[in-house]
């Protein structure tokens, strides 16, 4: 029978001390500690007591964020089924974190997985706490190898749920594998995942914030193989076949919402690689959520041009830039801001990123030949007011959506330029007439993706090479006594990277009568930068340079995005 002394400042109820007596002497730990705390108004009161009872120490939560964890040593899986986790408070001191001080069985097991050590007391509410914590910032590819198995994963070509609980439970490696690189990918805000087959193995690298990165290299041509397979499997795609390309989809689970995930396959000469490109609407959605042109990080005149160009009842707006520079965003931003329900609105995206309220959006299935200039025919016999259209690919489409600005209709559309007068250059390899052309365009709008320096570890640029050049400088229109050259460092803020986010710049060329004319009449590119100039241009570099030298950014930012 367990001897138990209730605290001066309790006054158990005779019930409450038969209940006591009866347990301890017959029923379970669980049932204990049930009884116990009949007696105490919170788990943490019922917990500082038993610590005192027992002589045990007991821990906060403060204490836990600042001891690290050991998963290493006792699994986070086990961890959180058994109740119990290990953590080191100090440079060799380990404590078995414990809820129940009465279950013998349990710090048996753990004795015996980890082997003997101190003994640490903590609420239950705490150590689910602190668990949580630790699996938002945990790395499942850095924890995968020390996780048990206990059970096998969901059937292929279903959606996976996502966490390491499911990762750490799964028995085979290579969906471990597979679900840990989505899992940390995801984690990390990535776009794009690349799997990527060498002589020695395979790559994990990810894109985030438009930058590639390598996570992890695995040495193992076996697990390459299995990886791409298995990624097959899950997309439905043909995993017999090696020799030509493949595209497929599938679905994911992850943090309560269902993601997905386009998969490209290539062959190469050492195996196959993979790009996973992820589509998390739910959280875009929420991101996008009361989303404007001034959020994005355009500067006013870009903001205001924009504007200006949304709220024309015909015409087109043109966004331009590289793949991932935001172009789509930028629209969906113009025509948040100026739809009324008095406007019929219709899309034709691939895919559909986001969904507009009141808006209907159309995807391309190009497999049921559903193209873009197959849908913009369909769309204008809809009745529409305003049309986006995702992206501007072929000559056909190219002239349906200029037919389309010139007959009453407001078109949002993207192409790929380099800056606002490649447009021009592209629309006449579509076969475009340069003065059907400049009749219809209202506004061209370069735009690019820059990072910001991290705020937590930037430092002043002392280094030469990081300030501007005599020719960069005449660019830029920041006084001097106020410009604040940064360079970016790496903390645990940023990943290591140096930045953090990112906003948005806008290379604008408004089409003003004297601009129309000088394209029709097929001006030189010098000639359209001057009068470009009268209105307000700025180059996208200038803008660009600026901006780092108000701190936003750095040089080696600016030289990446706009050499």
């Amino acid at each position: 029978m367990m001897s138990i002394t209730m605290p001066s400042a309790i006054l158990p109820t005779p019930s409450l001390l038969q209940a006591i007596t009866a347990v301890a002497a017959h029923g379970t730990s669980t049932d204990l500690l049930a009884s116990l705390q009949a007696g105490f108004d919170n788990s943490g009161a019922l917990v500082q007591w038993l610590g005192a009872e027992l002589s045990l120490p007991v821990v906060s939560m403060a204490d836990l964020t600042r001891w690290t964890a050991r998963f290493d040593l006792l699994s986070f899986v086990d961890s959180s089924r058994m109740r119990c986790a290990l953590a080191q408070s100090g440079e060799d001191q380990l404590q078995l974190i414990i809820t129940d001080p009465f279950d013998t069985d349990r710090m048996a097991w753990a004795q015996t997985v980890i082997g003997p050590h101190a003994v640490a007391l903590v609420s239950s509410e705490t150590l689910e706490a602190w668990l949580s914590h630790c699996e938002l910032h945990m790395s499942a590819l850095g924890t995968m190898a020390v996780m048990a198995s206990s059970a096998r994963s969901k059937d292929a070509g279903q959606g996976e749920d996502l966490s390491l609980l499911q990762i750490g439970a799964d028995e085979s490696p290579t969906v471990r594998f597979v679900n840990s690189t989505l899992f940390d990918a995801l984690r990390t805000g990535a776009s794009d995942v690349h799997l990527e087959c060498d002589p020695h193995g395979l790559s994990v690298k990810f894109r985030v914030d438009g930058v590639l990165s390598l996570q992890r290299h695995m040495d193992s041509m076996e697990l390459a193989t299995q990886a791409i397979s298995r990624i097959k499997v899950m997309a439905q795609l043909d995993i017999a076949e090696r020799r030509v390309p493949q595209d497929g989809r599938l679905q994911i689970n992850f943090e309560g919402r269902s993601i997905d995930i386009r998969v490209s396959i290539m062959p190469s000469i050492h195996g196959e690689d993979a790009v996973l490109r992820v589509l998390d609407r739910q959280h875009l959605a929420q991101s996008l959520e009361g989303l404007t042109l001034a959020k994005l990080g355009f500067n006013p005149e870009a903001i205001a041009a924009l504007r200006r160009w949304s709220h024309k009842s015909h015409g087109m707006m043109l966004v331009t830039g590289p793949t991932g520079s935001g172009k789509t965003t930028t629209l969906y931003a113009a025509i948040a801001e100026t739809h009324n329900p008095r406007d019929k609105i219709i899309t034709i995206e691939d895919p559909v990123e986001y969904q507009l309220p009141g808006v209907l959006q159309i995807p391309v299935n190009e497999r049921k030949g559903l193209t873009f200039a197959r849908g913009l025919r369909s769309i204008l016999r809809h009745d529409p007011d305003k049309i986006l259209v995702g992206e501007i690919r072929d000559s056909e489409t190219a002239k349906i959506a200029i037919q389309s600005a010139l007959t009453g209709h407001l078109v949002f559309t993207t192409v790929h330029a380099n800056n606002v007068f490649d447009v021009v250059g592209r629309f006449t390899q579509f076969d475009i007439d340069a003065y059907t052309f400049a009749s219809a365009i209202n506004g061209i709008v370069a735009q690019r993706l820059v990072r910001k320096v991290c705020p937590h570890c930037a430092v002043a640029a002392t280094d030469p090479v990081d300030w501007p050049t005599p020719q960069d400088r005449s660019q830029l229109s920041v006084d001097r006594a106020d410009e604040r050259w940064l360079k970016a460092q790496g903390c645990e803020h940023c990943r290591g990277s140096g930045y953090s986010g990112r906003f948005a710049l806008g290379e604008v060329l408004e089409m003003t009568p004297a601009m129309k004319g000088l394209i029709a009449a097929r001006a030189p590119l010098d000639q359209l930068q001057a009068q470009a100039q009268t209105v307000g241009w700025t180059a996208l570099r200038a803008l660009a340079l600026n901006a780092a030298a108000q701190g936003l950014t750095t040089l080696e930012e600016v030289n990446r995005v706009a050499s």
